[in-house]
């Protein structure tokens, strides 16, 4: 076990944007331990993953945080091909530039925005400027954020100079939501260079309107969209996705039975999907899709939370997590984070590493053919409420937390 954590906070702030658990922790105390369980291998469609070179050694790690900059509220970072700045999303709607420090001086954060939307975005708790990526020739970006009327816009801009254009604003896609919560955020490019959208089920508690099982609707799935306008339409939906030509479902469904995917991320060796879906209010889930894996996943929510029955059995052919975490000690939400593929940290290289937010506790683990093979909490040196992970360029990881962007360090 590691040694106690300290404790840095003197409160548990509101939830993070676009976590959403619904029960809360004060991360004012150390948490122990919590009630885990690996999961068998998956019972969906599986794949071949590509097994690293060397098998990360978790306990031998030992890891700090280490300051960047201060933005205001991160949620979410970004790197753009060929730019060596870092570009972070506060919350209240702007995009922040972080510049690297010449000569390996400190970085910096610059002034003003590189896109501001204020004024443009809700502010409750899970709500506001939520996920940003840009695309993979860097001449655009793109920004998954709730309106002032708390639905979801996910929005494209040309970007160059340094700025987005606010002149080449072009919306892809709108999606009501029914509920303040549960908003999901995420967008990112896929190893295959679609577009990947994370919605949750659309909020309130135990998917009231059967969201998540429902293949007709765009709540509580993972989204793959070409961004290029066709047909009339602000996107093209790939030919190979699962549900196309099939009557009554969104052809751009990817993946359904997610309650709120608070980040997913692909190892960028493997190409292996992880993906953290926060749970009701007594489990968290961390669920596993192989590289290869047919599309069309069924991860089971509501039916099921995490692999526990709530409105009925697991449907066949669903996708187990391949591991979760109770409600104990304080813990509330799942932090989707990254595997770890950087230089700095070679005993941790290969390890999937999360976060809870109200715990402020971090964990690492390792899976071999779909079970986890060794999970353990790290002892980063700190409490710190992490709302989101970031990648850079060179496989380095950083936390946004409720005070601003540090990277992951050895110590």
């Amino acid at each position: 076990m590691t040694r106690p954590l300290r404790v840095l906070v003197a409160a548990v702030l509101a939830l993070a944007a676009g976590c959403g658990g619904d029960g809360g922790g004060d991360g004012g105390v150390a948490a122990p331990p919590p009630t885990t369980t690996a999961a068998p291998p998956a019972t969906g469609p599986t794949g071949t993953t590509a097994a690293p070179a060397a098998r990360p050694d978790l306990g031998a790690v030992a890891v700090r945080l280490q300051e960047v900059a201060r933005p205001e509220r991160p949620t979410a970072m970004a790197v753009r091909p060929g730019d060596d700045a870092i570009y972070v999303a506060e919350k209240s709607g702007r995009v922040r530039q972080v510049l690297r420090g010449q000569g390996g001086g400190q970085p910096s954060l610059a002034a003003g925005a590189v896109l501001d939307l204020s004024g443009q975005v809700s502010n409750g708790s899970e709500q506001g400027l939520l996920g940003l990526t840009f695309s993979p020739d860097g001449g655009k970006l793109y920004v998954n954020y709730t309106d002032t009327a708390g639905d979801t816009r996910v929005v494209e801009y040309a970007f160059a100079g340094g700025r987005a254009d606010l002149g080449s604003r072009r919306q892809l896609l709108f999606v009501d939501q029914p509920f303040a919560n549960h908003n999901g955020g995420e967008v990112a490019f896929g190893p295959d260079g679609k577009l990947y959208i994370g919605l949750g089920d659309g909020g309130s508690q135990r998917d009231p309107n059967n969201n998540g099982q429902n293949l007709g609707t765009l709540l509580g799935k993972i989204l793959r969209i070409d961004p290029a306008p066709s047909g009339g339409a602000p996107y093209t939906v790939p030919p190979d996705n699962p549900f196309v030509g099939r009557s009554g479902a969104r052809p751009e469904i990817f993946a359904y039975g997610l309650r709120n995917p608070w980040r997913f991320t692909w190892d960028r060796e493997s190409r292996d999907l992880w993906i953290a879906d926060v749970g009701q209010n007594r489990w968290e889930e961390i669920d596993f899709v192989p590289a290869g894996s047919p599309a069309g996943a069924n991860f089971g929510w509501s039916l099921m939370d995490s692999r526990h029955p709530l409105k009925g059995d697991n449907p066949p052919g669903a996708i187990l997590p391949i591991f979760e975490y109770d409600h104990g000690g304080g813990r509330c939400t799942v932090i989707g984070g990254y595997v770890y593929r950087g230089g700095a940290i070679p005993a941790l290289r290969g390890a999937y590493l999360f976060a809870d937010y109200c715990s402020g506790q971090v964990w690492a683990l390792t899976q071999q053919g779909g079970r986890v093979t060794a999970d353990r909490e790290l002892d980063i040196g700190q409490r710190a409420l992490i709302q989101s992970f970031g990648e850079d360029a060179s496989g380095e990881l950083y936390a946004l937390t409720t005070t601003g962007l540090f990277r992951l360090v050895s110590r």
